[in-house]
């Protein structure tokens, strides 16, 4: 009698494991091979391109060489690369000193408010960035909506020049990302326990040293991957520093750009 519970546990053992087993793999098995066919073969299909050199007419031999991580070295490209990392470095931040303050504000709300405010971050994901861009263009040229009343007010007497510099390429990335800062930010600080907040007023904290010494400890973590979710976009936007930037302003993503579409260099571009 024994022997038959003992071999009925390991069965019912047995088939609870192979139904996991089958739960797991009808569950995650095809956000595996998704990821398989549409980001890794392709990634793995750039590596190997890159290592590939231009023809005269602009397609590909297929000759193994590292010349084209060679020209990466090269002086002018260089510049090029530490140009972007400025630029995505005081892109996170400008979200991350308006994002935080914004997320703070909507983790601390009524809740019957929160959910509205919410929806006012996302929004913008309803558009495209390209067509979102655009609008900016309207709004800051010399023509623009902006110019047109601040001149009709008198307050200026020469349209402002507010494009084609890098304050309109900032101001363009920061309002484009600035929802991939601030939503990871407000995860955090929703979750976070007041009852610490309470502890370090009691212990005779301001609202100074609390937020130094507790409430951004705690929200690192949003901090790190609000900035990691804008600063990587920022180094590879291209149509953002071409149509506000209006293309003088070279950085990793028109670099990119350029050699798939003008230089016809896909090997480099890769």
């Amino acid at each position: 009698m024994a022997e038959q519970i003992v071999k009925a546990k390991k069965h019912v053992r047995y088939n609870l494991k192979k139904r996991d087993s089958s739960a797991i793999l009808t569950t995650i098995g095809p956000v595996y091979t998704w990821m398989a066919i549409f980001l890794t073969v392709p990634m793995l299909l750039i590596v190997v391109v890159s290592f590939m050199t231009r023809g005269v007419y602009g397609d590909i031999v297929y000759k193994f060489n590292f010349d084209n991580y060679i020209a990466l070295l090269d002086p002018l490209y260089l510049k090029v690369y530490g140009r972007s990392i400025v630029i995505a470095f005081f892109t996170t931040l400008c979200c991350l000193l308006v994002g935080y303050p914004f997320a703070y504000f909507i983790a601390t709300s009524n809740p019957k408010y929160r959910s509205m405010l919410l929806m006012l971050i996302i929004i913008p994901f309803w558009t495209n960035s390209l067509v979102r861009t655009y609008a900016w263009k309207l709004l800051l040229e010399k023509e623009g909506i902006i110019n047109t009343l601040l001149m009709s007010t008198g307050l200026i007497e020469e349209p402002l020049k507010m494009l084609y510099n890098y304050g309109a390429i900032f101001l363009g990335m920061t309002y484009t990302l600035f929802p991939f800062m601030v939503l990871p930010l407000y995860s955090s600080i929703e979750k976070l326990d007041r009852g610490l907040l309470e502890a370090a007023d009691d212990l005779g904290a301001n609202s100074k040293k609390a937020f130094r010494f507790v409430t951004l400890p705690l929200t690192m973590p949003g901090v790190v991957a609000g900035s990691l979710l804008v600063f990587i976009p920022s180094l590879g936007f291209f149509f953002i520093p071409d149509l506000m930037g209006g293309g003088k302003q070279m950085i990793i993503g028109n670099l990119i750009k350029n050699q798939f579409l003008t230089a016809r260099n896909w090997p480099f571009g890769a």
